[in-house]
């Protein structure tokens, strides 16, 4: 059991968990989406009384911030006991797209070329962080929600904002991936 727990999940396994979540969401009248639960820490630390945009009833929201919360013990707990001791797997096609990229480091989750502690004051990764982070809250803030929110929550709502939210996501993903990443791999 340890064993199939420690290891990835295959795709319909974790499919199946995150339809089970949804059909329980939508049954309880809840959404789903992380944004929301930066909002509902705000408004619960008083930011509704300098911004009305902040100003809700953020009692409703709990469970969002309760469930950041649970993903982020999750997410220790599993990386710290739950996590394989074999590298990941990457087809030859992608390692070999990483390499022109220069990442050749596939020995952890994550490529120590980028994520290392030697890489966290580069300019590369300040540029990563400012830009990327800019990005990231404007474009929630713009298509009112975030990918996990309009991906799993608008599309099992059938919302036509949600699907054209994500078709955005797959475009800007793509064009980063295939035109700009490379130049700021240079930097």
């Amino acid at each position: 059991m340890m064993e199939f727990i420690s290891q990835p999940w295959p795709w319909y396994v974790a499919g199946a968990g995150i339809t089970l979540v949804m059909f329980l969401l939508l049954w309880l009248g809840g959404e789903f989406g992380v944004s929301g639960a930066l909002g509902t820490m705000c408004s619960m630390c008083g930011a509704g009384k300098k911004v009305p945009f902040f100003n809700v009833n953020w009692r409703n929201q709990l469970w969002n911030v309760v469930f950041v919360f649970g993903a982020l013990i999750g997410g220790y707990v599993a990386g710290t006991w739950l996590s394989s001791p074999n590298d990941i797997e990457l087809s030859a096609a992608t390692i070999q797209d990483l390499q022109k990229l220069g990442i050749s480091d596939f020995s952890g989750l994550v490529p120590l070329e980028l994520f290392g502690l030697d890489q966290m004051f580069t300019l590369r990764t300040l540029v990563f962080s400012i830009l990327g982070g800019f990005l990231i809250g404007f474009g929630t803030r713009y298509a009112g929600g975030c990918t996990s929110g309009h991906a799993i929550s608008g599309l099992s709502n059938l919302q036509l904002p949600s699907l054209i939210a994500v078709i955005g996501f797959f475009i800007g993903g793509l064009a980063m991936t295939h035109l700009l990443l490379p130049y700021f791999m240079k930097l």
